[in-house]
């Protein structure tokens, strides 16, 4: 194993995934339960959501024992089992997250920009084995992770480069980043142009949808780009100097603090995600806000207070409010749970 800078980021990591880990943990489960109320409203985009929840709750239940490992000086102390356990669940919950964020966007897609033609064709049964089979994919494209060697009390640092780490490295900034990329990219970009071409809508509502879509894209960038560049780099150095091991540990040795540091940004994301797609959102607003007054009532004992319950919906049950825009007029009768969305409709709730 070459010599790497540990100390160089030791602070900066247990900093930053402490306050990833305060933030988050809160944050998914209120949009976990949020969601959860929204899918047994029939809503088939908060499948996606809650499934996303989920994701990030493993993701970040496996923070504090990194914290604790960097601040041992990169000591690992539980035995090499509880290493491969913990960082399955990290690397595999990050490709898992990606994924499900495509699955988002692809559904708003479908949703708006081919309402019609989606009709019918949207359940929630669908959506929960798309989850389900991207869980199962990315824990056997992981499951190698078992069967890696370690370095005696360390756990998971970059190991010496070799040609199958490189082509792993590839992949994953194929597969697990530039792919996923340019489908959130394209997707929200038609929803954005669907919008603007209708006539229905105000330019605040149009400017709305705009702010959503540029925030979803730009987060994905900021989370996820800096890290996979850095994979790549190290691949394409691999292949460069392929049986020069002296400079692949000089190499590597330069690139460990930003591949920390990168690693670590990505963690944002966790923080990120339950704040655009449902805690931002009016309905959402609203549905902490009733939790908040009944909690106050409970515990000053002012009265019966029943736990604040979500109203039944005017609207199709597969419109899941998860964008932040106000609530659809009542309608006399509900449409069929598996109705699409209308660009006007998406400027007013979610599909």
């Amino acid at each position: 194993m070459c010599p790497m800078p540990f100390e160089d980021t030791r602070m900066l990591l247990v900093v930053a995934y402490s306050v990833v880990c305060a933030l988050g943990l809160p944050a998914n489960c209120l949009t976990g339960w949020l969601t959860l109320l929204q899918v047994l409203q029939g809503s088939v985009l908060s499948v996606y959501l809650f499934c996303l929840a989920l994701c990030e709750l493993f993701y970040i239940s496996t923070l504090p024992f990194w914290v604790i490992y960097i601040h041992n000086q990169h000591r690992w102390t539980l035995g090499p089992w509880a290493c491969k356990v913990v960082a399955y669940i990290f690397f595999c919950n990050i490709y898992t997250s990606i994924l499900l964020l495509c699955c988002v966007s692809c559904d708003r897609f479908a949703a708006v920009v081919y309402a019609l033609e989606s009709r019918g064709h949207r359940h929630q049964r669908t959506a929960a084995f798309i989850c389900g089979s991207i869980f199962l994919l990315v824990g056997l494209v992981h499951s190698p992770v078992f069967q890696m060697e370690l370095v005696r009390d360390s756990c998971f640092e970059p190991p010496q480069m070799n040609g199958r780490i490189a082509a792993f490295h590839y992949a994953r900034f194929t597969v697990g980043f530039a792919l996923p990329f340019g489908i959130i990219t394209f997707t929200n970009h038609r929803i954005f142009r669907s919008v603007q071409l209708s006539e229905g809508l105000s330019a605040a509502q149009k400017a709305k949808v705009k702010h959503l879509a540029i925030s979803v894209v730009a987060i994905f960038l900021v989370c996820f780009s800096p890290y996979h560049m850095v994979l790549l780099v190290r691949a394409a150095a691999f292949s460069f100097h392929r049986g020069d091991r002296d400079a692949l540990c000089a190499l590597e040795g330069s690139l460990y603090t930003v591949t920390m540091v990168f690693l670590c940004l990505s963690t944002v994301n966790s923080v990120a995600d339950p704040v655009i797609y449902v805690l931002a959102t009016d309905h959402s607003k609203q549905e902490v806000s009733r939790l908040c007054r009944g909690w106050k009532k409970w515990s000053t004992g002012t009265g019966t207070t029943r736990l604040p319950q979500t109203p039944s919906s005017p609207t199709t049950p597969a419109q899941a409010r998860a964008v932040p825009w106000p609530a659809h007029p009542a309608r006399p009768q509900a449409a069929p749970r598996d109705s699409s969305c209308s660009p006007e409709r998406l400027a007013e709730e979610s599909c």
